[in-house]
Parts: structure tokens; sequence; C-alpha cells
């Protein structure tokens, strides 16, 4: 059920940066109803129109601060993300996305649990690839989204 509310359905625009198309962006929220602490949220799996994006050209925004990488955000152990708050993710691929319509398919990876687990300390040095299942959570399928992206905005 919380899948289904991951992405605003009207937030996939272009970023451009000094006049050139850099990547795009996409508001998200997070799967469980408790929030989490920063330094467990690992990434997402990324696929647009067949293209995988990984975690490496991603770029999470979250509680009025620049974007950050996800190994950045790993030690954040203080910072938490409310289930109520909107994130964007940015994604750096030149010349973005074309105007129209995107068939977005989507998975958030988030080392949290309710109680110990015995991947928890393995997790935590070597995370999980997001589009695994492992660490996803509330949202344990890869979702699919048809997302329309109508124009490009400046940053």
């Amino acid at each position: 059920m919380f899948e289904n509310f991951l992405i605003r359905s009207d937030s996939l625009k272009n970023e451009v940066n000094d006049g050139e198309v850099t990547g795009f962006s996409l508001a998200v929220r997070h799967a469980n109803y408790r929030g989490v602490y920063l330094s467990l949220h690992n990434g997402y799996y990324l696929e647009v129109d067949g293209t995988e994006y990984p975690t490496e050209v991603q770029r999470f925004e979250i509680n009025g601060k620049p974007p950050r990488t996800f190994d950045e955000i790993r030690t954040a152990v203080h910072e938490h993300w409310d289930y109520d708050d909107e994130a964007i993710l940015h994604v750096t691929a030149p010349g973005g996305l074309a105007a129209g319509n995107h068939t977005v398919r989507f998975q958030q990876s988030v080392l949290a649990a309710y109680g110990y687990l015995p991947t928890d300390e393995e997790w935590v040095k070597n995370p999980p690839k997001p589009g695994t299942g492992a660490g996803s959570d509330k949202a344990p399928q890869i979702v699919t989204y048809k997302l329309t992206l109508n124009e490009q905005e400046e940053n």
C-alpha cells in the first residue's frame, strides 16, 4: 500500500544548470509510517524507460539541506526523515528526459527493521543493492509508475 505513494505523480522534471540540462528530479516520500534516520537510507532502484540509474548518479535532498550522495547520508545518524516529509531525488543524466510520458520502475532501500535482524551488521558494512528486495522495508516490490514530464525548469 505505501509503495503507491512513494513518488508524487506531478513531480518529474528536468534540471537545468547554466543553461544545460544536467539531469532530472522527482519528489519522493518514505514508505514506513515511522520514518527513518537518514543513515539507514540506502538509495533507490530507479529505471526510466528501460534505463537504470544507479545510486552513484543519485543525490538526495531533505530537511532543507543541499542534495547529498548516499555515502554522505550514511553518516547522518542523528537526522530523521519523517513519514510525511517530501524529499527530492536528483539524478545526474546529461540531456535529461524528453518531454512526455515515462515509465518509471522504482524501489526504496531502507535498512530499517523492528528490532535486530541477522543482516543488520552486514548491511551496515555492505549495504544491499537497491532493487534486490533486501532492505526494502514496507515496499518490497519494484513499483511501476507512469509519469509525465511537462517542461524544463531552471534551477
